[in-house]
């Protein structure tokens, strides 16, 4: 299993693994996890990694159905600016491929912001560490494997 699979284990926390075909044609990862899951965008959660001006890296956990608001994440933080981080230094942070970046088990354990609407939710999708692979597991539990910290991080795409 993967590295994430492997924290919530260990962990002990209630989790299911959900895994699907994934299409390297479909144009979101994450709308094709919700559509392939049938489950509501809202609960899919992307993660995405974020360079502020200090170079830190940071993590930012938003519903696919939305897109990161790059002032509200920077300001989460305590930073001024935060920009999307280099595909490279993604990958060699996190030690995932992109696509199958999950917020648990990365190689670097990275200061983690979860967007505040999935504290909505009984249980949120996120990434299980590889494209096709998904782990379901409640806001709370997320947030304390991470050590993460719920704010306003995301704006609706509609």
């Amino acid at each position: 299993m993967t590295p994430a699979v492997n924290i919530a284990r260990k962990a002990g926390i209630k989790h299911v693994i959900h895994e699907y075909s994934h299409d390297t044609a479909h144009e979101s990862y994450g709308l094709e996890a919700a559509e392939k899951m049938g489950v509501a965008p809202e609960r899919v959660f992307k993660t995405l990694v974020v360079a502020l001006e200090s170079k830190e890296l940071i993590v930012g956990v938003v519903p696919v159905s939305a897109m990161l608001n790059m002032k509200q994440i920077a300001k989460a933080a305590g930073a001024k600016k935060a920009a999307m981080a280099a595909a490279a230094d993604v990958q060699r942070s996190s030690g995932y491929v992109l696509g199958g970046v999950s917020p648990l088990g990365q190689k670097k354990s990275l200061r983690t912001f979860i967007d505040e609407s999935a504290t909505r939710f009984t249980t949120i999708f996120v990434s299980a560490g590889k494209r096709g692979l998904e782990i379901e597991l409640a806001p709370s539990d997320l947030a304390a494997l991470t050590r993460g910290h719920f704010s306003g991080i995301a704006d609706d795409e509609h």
